[in-house]
């Protein structure tokens, strides 16, 4: 009997029930499925992706404040650990570093007068002998000791003692000729003072002076003790010129300038003297020298039989004419640049220099 195709095919699907055993099918416990280790049509869809499925999430808390203990909360810093500081009250340690570099000490009274502004310690303590001088109502002796907040009065004008922490001010003049480097003059002539700032207390210091017809360099100050250091003679401040003569010098004359010439107050001579070119009779020469006696350079010319047209200076020491500094202009160095002209000054070394 030949058999139907419907009887075929229940033969074949019983012999393949008897051959191969049924595959167990197991649930893995948990809320995440396992994948099989081999195979790919009965992986899920997590399996296939290489991500776990994620539980079913638990409603969110009502937004506020999380809970201590819980994730976003903010944990106290145990004291004497790391990040304490954060939680406790801090201390303005700026401040403090401040206000220590601002703690006065009691100084000498002539001293702070001169980094006031009114001058020279030595013009101070002439002051002071001479009974001008009031601290506090009580007249002044020299040797004094001030402190922060004591009231000084010179004559008419009225200091309070500060901390002097604050550096003192600087300014770069360009001097044009026909200006006195002076308050009060009998004739009536424009003086440099009145081209500089307006001060609330002390007073502008020339560092230097510039006759009435040389141009150029001028350095003002507000501290009587920086000004009287730079201009003392024991230092020999280097200054540099800028001179133009009628006529040309000869060797024999530059030898005899930097050798040193008589003058009716003592011998002078440069250290150096550079050509500088010219035009037709007048001749540009640069000249250092290491004091500033008045009219020195003219009379140092004068004294080989040469006339000065034109004198400028432009360098005081460590200190140049800026090139964009117009005549009559003035520049206030700020604080970094007052600090490197401070620290040259206390550098000075006295001149050991034969004379």
């Amino acid at each position: 009997m030949r058999a139907t195709p419907a009887t075929a095919s229940a033969r074949r699907a019983a012999s393949s029930r008897t051959t191969k055993p049924a595959r167990a099918r197991t649930r893995p416990s948990g809320d995440e499925d396992e994948a099989p280790a081999r195979g790919g049509k009965g992986r899920s869809a997590a399996a296939r992706t290489g991500t776990k499925r994620r539980a079913s999430p638990e409603p969110r808390p009502a937004r506020g404040k999380p809970e201590p203990g819980t994730r976003g909360a903010k944990k106290k810093a145990e004291p004497g650990k790391r990040g304490a500081a954060r939680t406790q009250p801090t201390v303005n340690t700026r401040r403090q570093r401040n206000a220590s570099k601002h703690e006065f000490t009691p100084e000498k009274i002539h001293k702070v007068l001169a980094q006031a502004g009114f001058g020279s310690r030595r013009e101070m303590e002439s002051l002071i002998r001479d009974g001008k001088v009031r601290i506090n109502g009580a007249v002044a002796q020299v040797g004094m000791r001030v402190n922060a907040g004591d009231l000084i009065k010179v004559g008419g004008r009225q200091v309070t003692v500060r901390p002097s922490g604050n550096l003192p001010r600087v300014i770069l003049y360009h001097k044009p000729e026909g200006e006195i480097v002076s308050r009060d003059d009998p004739q009536g002539r424009p003086s440099v003072f009145a081209k500089l700032p307006s001060l609330r207390r002390g007073k502008w210091l020339a560092i230097g002076r510039l006759d009435y017809n040389t141009c150029g360099l001028l350095i003002f100050t507000t501290s009587g003790e920086l000004a009287n250091r730079l201009m003392h003679p024991r230092y020999e401040v280097e200054r540099e010129y800028a001179v133009r003569i009628l006529g040309e010098l000869t060797q024999e004359q530059q030898r005899q300038l930097t050798k040193g010439v008589r003058l009716e107050d003592g011998v002078a001579r440069f250290d150096s003297i550079a050509e500088q070119g010219g035009k037709g009779a007048n001749k540009w020469y640069r000249v250092i020298l290491h004091e500033g006696r008045n009219r020195v350079v003219r009379r140092m010319f004068e004294a080989v039989g040469l006339t000065v047209s034109r004198l400028m200076r432009v360098r005081f020491g460590e200190v140049a004419l800026p090139p964009r500094l117009k005549r009559g202009a003035h520049l206030e160095l700020d604080e970094s640049q007052t600090s490197a002209v401070l620290e040259w000054a206390v550098a000075l070394l006295p001149s050991q220099r034969e004379g």
